[in-house]
């Protein structure tokens, strides 16, 4: 078994174990928990989409995809970019 390097794992204290997560694992872990969440941080939004943060707001303008009052995206609408449904843009050109 590999050793860790500490700067690399994220000891976890239960009660009556240690757990050790590098942090590779902890980052995955927080990429499937994204999957199942409704609404989504700006921060999450980005890695959700797999985009930087000045495409990210070039695509939430195109398909009018804006913030909640609380600072959120919801999931679904996120789903648009990633689909490649025609923007909002496109389909007003089309009309």
């Amino acid at each position: 078994m590999s050793k860790i390097k500490p700067e690399r794992a994220l000891f976890v204290f239960n009660f009556k174990k240690c757990f050790v997560i590098r942090k590779d694992d902890l980052i995955i872990m927080k990429g499937v928990a994204l999957c199942f969440k409704p609404y989504l941080k700006p921060e999450e939004a980005y890695i959700y989409c797999n985009l930087g943060h000045t495409q990210f707001a070039k695509k939430c303008e195109e398909f009018g995809i804006v913030k909640n009052d609380s600072g959120y995206y919801r999931r679904e609408d996120l789903h648009k970019i990633m689909n490649g449904a025609p923007s909002l843009h496109k389909t007003a050109v089309k009309t």
